[in-house]
């Protein structure tokens, strides 16, 4: 499986990972190498990991809670103290071994640790292979609002290794495979119809490889998300803010990322149908296939109107202006769409039925 190669940086896969991995760090010659964690990837991944590294390094382990509930400024603080406790210079290195948190996390503390460190990620969850850790955006969540805070930077490299989703559980790799599903939405209906069929995440290197090319080619044309890289953010203007309501909800079960993004990828579909020019069947194609993977939610009228409420604050917005990425046709996307305020509701109708 060939690396792949962006302006910047490679995607490396599987065993070849930690080959170019050694022979960077041998090549380096880094001060220290900071290697952040979270409490399951201290236990599951990090051995298997330290046994591939051949080099004589200076390591240090530093471990944050896991779960999206911690990934903010205060846990960013408390990298950065532990950074200069430990006496990281600007020629540390700060690889990130672990799924989205900790790569978002960890980018966005080595960008600004002494104005930036240099930073590998090494995802470990499905979430973070296809989409996390590739790209270069990097940050944290301001109380549940969704990445308010960050920078777009590039690692030294990203390893995707996929012998290290055999730690996860499946409903962690059903949340990344929506993100998957959203890159056959946006790029190549034909993608999307080989997803649909696969019943079984036992095999699934190349299509990982398949979702990190399309991510990567559309971060290759516009890296800074001026134009053509919102198409990515499919299904996540509505699903982000669902995702931050049942965060912050007392009464609700935190929903993971993908099975957020999920519900706003159907959101989003109807209102493709109903403002560009989505065909029915393929709408209908959409909403069955999603939920078929992911288990149906229930939103009361209560509900609906906090989740509303959360658009304002989607980085996508310019003006005052609510923007939205929808769908011409599978394949298909157009950007930067302005919706009526009473297709929300119809949108939430249809989701129920």
């Amino acid at each position: 499986m060939n690396s792949i190669i962006t302006d910047t940086y490679a995607v490396h896969f599987n065993q070849v990972a930690y080959t170019h991995l050694n022979e960077h760090l041998a090549k380096k010659h880094y001060s220290k190498v900071f290697i952040l964690v979270d409490e399951n990837t201290h236990e599951h991944c990090l051995p298997q990991f330290m046994a591939q590294i051949t080099v004589a390094c200076d390591f240090e382990i530093i471990e944050i809670e896991s779960g999206e509930i911690n990934k903010n400024i205060n846990t960013c603080t408390q990298v950065w103290e532990v950074l200069s406790e430990l006496d990281a210079d600007r020629k540390s290195l700060m690889i990130n071994l672990g799924g989205g948190v900790v790569t978002d996390l960890g980018g966005f503390v080595a960008s600004t640790f002494k104005r930036g460190i240099a930073f590998i990620n090494v995802p470990t969850t499905l979430l973070a292979m296809v989409d996390a850790s590739v790209g270069g955006k990097t940050g944290v969540d301001l109380g549940p609002l969704k990445n308010q805070i960050g920078v777009i930077n590039q690692p030294e490299m990203v390893l995707v290794i996929p012998p290290f989703l055999k730690t996860l559980e499946e409903r962690q790799l059903h949340s990344g495979y929506a993100e998957m599903l959203k890159h056959g939405l946006i790029q190549d209906a034909n993608y999307w119809s080989t997803l649909k069929t696969v019943s079984s995440f036992d095999a699934l290197d190349a299509l990982i490889y398949d979702s990190v090319v399309i991510k990567n080619k559309v971060v290759l044309q516009d890296p800074t998300e001026q134009n053509l890289r919102k198409i990515l953010n499919f299904g996540h203007t509505l699903g982000h803010a669902v995702e931050s309501y049942f965060l912050e909800s007392e009464t609700h079960e935190t929903l993971l990322h993908g099975e957020a993004i999920a519900i706003g990828m159907i959101l989003e579909a109807y209102l493709s149908y109903k403002c560009t020019s989505l065909p029915k069947e393929q709408l209908e194609d959409i909403k069955t296939t999603f939920l078929e993977r992911y288990k149906s939610v229930a939103f009361n009228n209560s509900d609906i109107e906090t989740i509303l409420s959360l658009l304002k604050f989607d980085k996508k917005n310019s003006h005052g202006n609510i923007n939205f990425v929808l769908l011409n046709e599978i394949g298909k996307p157009v950007i930067d769409i302005q919706i009526p305020e009473e297709l929300f509701q119809e949108a939430f109708a249809y989701y129920k039925v």
